[in-house]
């Protein structure tokens, strides 16, 4: 039906047939205003403190000076300037190559972690020991990343370092090995800590998950003789696959996203550099340190259209095993 028609048949529509539409509406509104004072006040935030503020989204194609007080608009247009700067600046290899290495391992490795370790916690029967480590699992990630590269960095140290002095009793080394220093070892460590500080809060959404799997289809697999693996790859895993690939999908979104925090603490040393330069980390350096804003702009814009894509791609995608965002 043409929009033409749908026009004509609501022009069609008696007067006082309208009146009672929009009574129908405010009747509705009315008894859902529970519901709307709960969501409105969110939506409000969202729109003043997510959607208004993307108005700086133009600095990215002025040559803006925050020091000369002048309004975005007032600033002399350069179109595409700095996207073009990023793309042929000779840090741009080096920089995707780690942050999409850094992204893919921290995907790889840290996505199925949390999954794994909600599988384990399911099949354990004593409520204390399984209170115990969820308790332990779960305290890393509500400490700072000061805190956790504080305990990091006196881990590997090569003074009194715990990592050193094992690997010294056990006749491994020699000396004592400087790991924050050395590029080889870099991102290993670094997604070695990122999986160890959220592993125990993200388990928490598979839990939940596995605790709305029926009971009786364990206990139908039981009588059939399925062992306690067979259960969990036949009935566990297919059961919560729909939210297992709802956060894939997110985490794609997030797929050049590899990091800020983490990265600024652990690769502090100069050496680590090329190893360790992300596109947070770039942005941070150029855009912020020296004070070029629209530089930093238009890569951090950059960055965002090709999150949205590969989450609209990653989403398409599951949508033909029936699971998808939209």
């Amino acid at each position: 039906m043409s929009q033409a028609t749908t026009n004509e048949q609501y022009t069609n529509i008696p007067p006082e047939h309208r009146s009672e539409n929009k009574k129908s509406f405010l009747h509705r509104w009315w008894k859902q205003v529970d519901l709307q004072l709960m969501v409105w006040p969110g939506v409000i935030l969202i729109f003043v403190f997510a959607y208004i503020p993307m108005y700086g989204l133009l600095t990215g194609f002025v040559e803006y000076n925050i020091f000369t007080g002048a309004r975005i608009f007032d600033n002399p247009w350069v179109g595409f300037k700095h996207f073009k700067e990023f793309f042929n600046a000779p840090r741009f290899g080096p920089i995707m190559r780690n942050t999409l290495a850094i992204s893919l391992l921290k995907f790889l490795i840290g996505f199925p972690a949390p999954i794994i370790l909600a599988l384990m916690l399911n099949e354990v029967r004593n409520r204390v020991f399984k209170r115990t480590i969820q308790t332990i699992t779960y305290l890393p990630y509500f400490m700072s990343w000061v805190i956790v590269g504080s305990i990091v960095m006196s881990l590997l140290s090569t003074e009194n370092g715990s990592i050193n002095m094992l690997l010294k009793g056990i006749g491994a080394i020699d000396e004592p090995i400087n790991f924050l220093s050395m590029k080889e070892y870099f991102w290993g460590i670094l997604v070695t800590t990122n999986v160890w500080k959220d592993i125990g809060f993200n388990s928490i959404l598979y839990l939940a998950a596995i605790a709305g799997v029926n009971p009786s289809l364990y206990e139908a697999a039981e009588i059939d003789g399925a062992t306690r693996f067979k259960q969990i790859y036949l009935i566990t895993i297919p059961t919560i696959m729909p939210v297992i690939i709802i956060f894939m999908i997110l985490q794609m979104g997030s797929l050049l996203n590899a990091g800020f925090e983490d990265i600024l603490i652990l690769a502090q040393n100069p050496s680590l550099r090329p190893v360790s330069d992300v596109i947070d980390t770039y942005v941070y350096r150029v855009g912020l340190q020296n004070q070029r804003y629209d530089f930093g702009v238009a890569v951090g814009l950059f960055r965002a259209v090709v999150s949205v894509t590969l989450l609209t791609i990653a989403n398409y995608l599951a949508r033909r095993s029936g699971n998808s965002l939209w």
